[in-house]
């Protein structure tokens, strides 16, 4: 649970009365000292459940009356189940109607643990997937449920945190990179929230055929022969075979997962559709899937700017991607997103730090290099609203040989 999502009914509930419907706000950690409060979401498997207790977690802080909403019980009969159920006040001590804002830090904290916990839970799932286990889709909701409340709060932060890349761990950023431009896009487009949540889910897992693909393929730092270009393009064909295997993945995730190579010419793969026969959230997973492709560093590429990997979408328009949905994938993302670099037109370089509530052309940007002078230089907040300054261009870290993560 964010703590800027309001004043709540919270009640510490033991795990063994969890009931599915439920939403539980925060995993109390003993062992830790602390909450775990990005593990929000509503309990709909009891493999959920069985997890928790399997991780040594006995008590969860549970939402009263969204869990009155959607388990059938009253609000009473959840906040007193049993004697020992404890009502406490709400975690959050900074909420809406104290106004009182979670600083930028905090938020971005949060946002971080998030990008971890999601990254080993991929890697976990990529393992037992390796050797041969279903997929379990329980965890992977609860996770795109913190994705999902991270964009309609205020996605800045995560975007900041998303945009730091290793080409080392590029499998296990991608995919959480996909979901979360998706919910992004989805959001956009005015989808419910299953619906965001089922896209998230297929965008966390759109790549898990590749765990199938020979390592000397996957991660060879060059051009690719034809034939290791066949070898990779099966990885949608062993993402069918776990689909398959997968219980309880809606069509919906399983269509983004299935479809992000095809191409509106039926050119693509694995199944060559054409037009039509590629659906709206197929098509968007398409942009998307090649959008984060080439904005991150890769083993054998550095990354492209936003700007750069907006024409190459418009230059595969429209015989591959849907030329209005990129129009509408560049208006939802921003020419200049958050957390990438700009230079302004004082050739001050900094990263797009805020834009909710601006427009386009004027975020916030956290400036800390100068290319006239060619070196860091203190950390300062251009308010481009408030500034003659403007943005003169979107650019690369590799382009200018600067080492932008400290300053995220």
């Amino acid at each position: 649970m964010n703590e800027s999502a309001g004043l709540v009914d919270l009640i510490k509930l033991p795990v063994s009365q969890l009931t599915l419907g439920m939403f539980v706000c925060a995993i109390d950690k003993p062992d830790k000292g602390q909450l775990a409060i990005t593990n929000a979401g509503q309990i709909k498997h009891k493999d959920t459940i069985a997890q928790l207790t399997k991780n040594g977690i006995k008590f969860v802080w549970v939402d009263a009356q969204r869990s009155a909403e959607h388990c059938g019980l009253s609000k009473e009969t959840i906040t007193h189940p049993h004697p020992h159920v404890v009502p406490v006040t709400p975690i959050a001590s900074e909420t809406e109607s104290q106004k009182v804002p979670i600083s930028r830090e905090k938020q971005q904290d949060q946002a971080k643990v998030m990008l971890i916990e999601a990254k080993d839970l991929i890697r976990k799932v990529l393992s037992e997937t390796f050797e041969g286990k279903a997929i379990e889709v329980g965890p992977f909701e609860a996770l795109a449920d913190n994705m999902i409340e991270s964009v309609m709060l205020d996605a800045d932060a995560l975007k900041c945190m998303s945009a730091l890349r290793s080409k080392d761990a590029y499998l296990l950023e991608h995919s959480v990179n996909v979901a979360f431009l998706l919910v992004t896009f989805g959001k956009y487009l005015q989808f419910d929230r299953d619906k965001l949540r089922e896209m998230a889910v297929g965008g966390i897992l759109h790549d898990i055929g590749k765990i199938k693909v020979d390592n000397k393929v996957l991660h060879k730092p060059g051009k690719l022969t034809p034939e290791e270009f066949e070898h990779m393009k099966l990885h949608q064909v062993y993402a069918l075979a776990i689909m398959n295997e997968a219980k309880g993945l809606s069509q919906l995730s399983k269509d983004i997962c299935l479809m992000h190579h095809e191409k509106l010419d039926g050119r693509g793969y694995p199944r060559g559709l054409k037009g039509d026969e590629i659906p709206l959230h197929g098509r968007m997973s398409c942009i998307v899937d090649i959008f984060d492709a080439l904005t991150a560093t890769r083993c054998y590429k550095e990354a492209m700017s936003p700007a750069a990997a907006f024409k190459i979408l418009l230059s595969l328009t429209p015989f591959h991607l849907d030329q209005e949905l990129v129009y509408d994938f560049i208006r939802c993302v921003g020419i200049y997103p958050v957390g990438s670099l700009v230079e302004l037109s004082d050739g001050q370089i900094g990263i797009v730090w805020t834009s909710k509530d601006r427009d386009a052309l004027h975020p916030v940007v956290k400036c800390f290099y100068s290319i006239k002078f060619k070196r860091y230089t203190e950390v300062t907040m251009v308010d481009l609203l408030q500034s003659e300054l403007y943005v003169e261009r979107g650019v690369s870290p590799s382009s200018l040989d600067i080492d932008p993560t400290p300053f995220y």
